[in-house]
């Protein structure tokens, strides 16, 4: 699998945490989960978390957002966008959500993550209801005549290489568990959408 790493473990021991998930989730008042928004550049997914980290946050729910360009300033600068960085950005922020997963805490993630393969391997890292896969739906058409960064303006000029949509797939969630379509409904029609299908599943 491209971007996995062989780790010599003789040397490192496990250690147990002292306070466990469910003490943190006691003390926040909620559960904690990862909602992962993944479509193409331009759907909308940083717009919908950030604004639904707000609708969470007014409710008193813990959360973080975990933004694609964000990561790629700091922790994930060393990585370019070939298939195999790509799978590695996002193996990192999967352990990363985990993480935020055992403090107790909603972690809300934008990233085009473009191969099916490696949403469901962040899925695998946490259990069932820990992981809300959001398909940001929305057509290429529509992306590029928002093109908020003018990157597909540039993928086409060949300015830009591995572009996802233009010379780079994407690959649409096989199963969702939920699809909002930014390009017939509003960000905050999205939001409702969203908060309506966690409060269904007891979520919040």
């Amino acid at each position: 699998m491209g971007g996995k790493r062989v780790t010599d473990n003789r040397n490192i021991t496990w250690h147990d945490y002292t306070i466990t998930k469910k003490q943190r989730r006691n003390q926040n008042g909620h559960e904690s989960f990862i909602i992962w928004f993944t479509g193409l550049s331009g759907s909308g997914k940083s717009t919908i978390a950030n604004a639904l980290a707000k609708a969470l946050f007014i409710r008193k729910i813990n959360n973080y957002v975990l933004d694609g360009d964000n990561i790629r300033h700091g922790l994930n600068k060393d990585l370019g966008f070939s298939a195999k960085e790509r799978t590695e950005n996002i193996r990192r922020i999967g352990e990363i959500s985990k993480l935020f997963v055992d403090s107790g805490l909603v972690i809300l993630t934008a990233f085009i993550s473009p191969f099916q393969e490696d949403r469901d391997q962040v899925r695998q890292l946490v259990e069932s209801k820990e992981f809300i896969e959001i398909y940001v739906k929305c057509t290429l058409d529509e992306c590029e005549k928002r093109d908020p960064k003018k990157l597909y303006q540039k993928a086409r000029a060949g300015e830009i290489k591995n572009f996802t949509g233009i010379n780079s797939p994407y690959e649409e969630p096989v199963n969702p568990e939920l699809v909002v379509e930014t390009d017939t409904l509003s960000i905050e029609e999205c939001v409702n959408k969203i908060i309506i299908y966690l409060e269904t599943m007891k979520l919040i």
